[in-house]
């Protein structure tokens, strides 16, 4: 897990940064086109097309490279028909201690006939006494397939700090033809006794989740999955209509992260019809 140092945290004093990011990606030929606009400490770099025209991969940026009390990020990707899309991240992303107001993360993904979104970042680190609001809202037409994840850290467990203070709220919904195949609400308080309860976190630092969604998931996709191993912490695969969803809940970052994308490795030629290349950027 990447720990950041406490001297990082800015000032309680901050008074918020605002920042909207919009991608729209279109299909022009064999090629998949990104339109963009933004405001704010939040961007792209440049359109990367590692695996050929048809996907295009973007990594989203946030330059200040941390969330603070105040600040209000918002980032919408909208996938056109029969475009194809792959959003991630250079390093997790940091959420610091504030006195005052929360931080909020909005993030709107869609996809539409025949598109593929996937949405791959690294994890969130949530500093003792952060105060985080975040909303993750996906809308996929029918025949659209998304692939993605979210891995939360509570605390910065290598700096010895455990997180004995603060608020993570997170609402997801995801739809399918404007009907909503999941949801789910997290509200977690620092020190809480859900935090080490069995039928919480289980005294465990680190947790995510991984979800795969097309217009139906075959049965052997399921048991490739379930086959997977995850090194270190406990992990589970379900399968909800037109869902597959996969959990992990232990100490690591970096474990959660390969056993998600291990998942990814399977589920992405069986849902999308594309082999599993990696961004370069987890490399790095």
């Amino acid at each position: 897990m990447r720990d950041a140092s406490p001297r990082e945290a800015p000032a309680a004093t901050h008074a918020g940064w605002e920042a909207r990011l919009e991608l729209a990606y279109r299909r022009d030929g064999p090629r998949t086109v990104l339109d963009r606009r933004h405001s704010g400490p939040l961007l792209v770099q440049k359109p990367l097309y590692p695996e050929g025209g048809a996907v295009c991969q973007s990594i989203v940026v946030h330059p200040p490279g941390g969330i603070a009390g105040g600040d209000r990020l918002m980032l919408e990707a909208r996938v056109g028909p029969q475009a194809r899309a792959q959003l991630t991240t250079p390093a997790a992303s940091k959420w610091y201690r504030t006195t005052g107001a929360p931080a909020q993360q909005t993030l709107r993904l869609s996809a539409e006939d025949g598109a593929i979104l996937e949405w791959l970042p690294q994890e969130g680190i949530v500093f003792a006494g952060a105060i985080a609001d975040l909303a993750t809202d996906i809308s996929l037409a029918d025949d659209a397939v998304f692939l993605g994840w979210d891995i939360v850290c509570l605390g910065r467990r290598l700096a010895g700090e455990r997180w004995t203070q603060g608020r993570l709220r997170h609402d997801f919904a995801l739809r399918r033809g404007g009907r909503r195949q999941w949801v789910e609400r997290t509200a977690l308080s620092g020190g809480s006794e859900l935090l080490a309860a069995r039928v919480g976190l289980g005294a465990r630092t680190v947790f995510g989740t991984f979800l795969a969604s097309a217009a139906s998931v075959p049965d052997d996709l399921v048991s490739s999955c379930r086959a997977v191993d995850c090194d270190d912490g406990d992990a589970a695969v379900t399968r909800l209509p037109g869902v597959l969803l996969a959990r992990y809940r232990g100490d690591s970052a970096e474990a959660a992260r390969d056993y998600f994308a291990a998942l990814w490795a399977r589920a992405r030629p069986a849902l999308a019809g594309m082999s599993a290349v990696a961004p370069r950027i987890w490399n790095t």
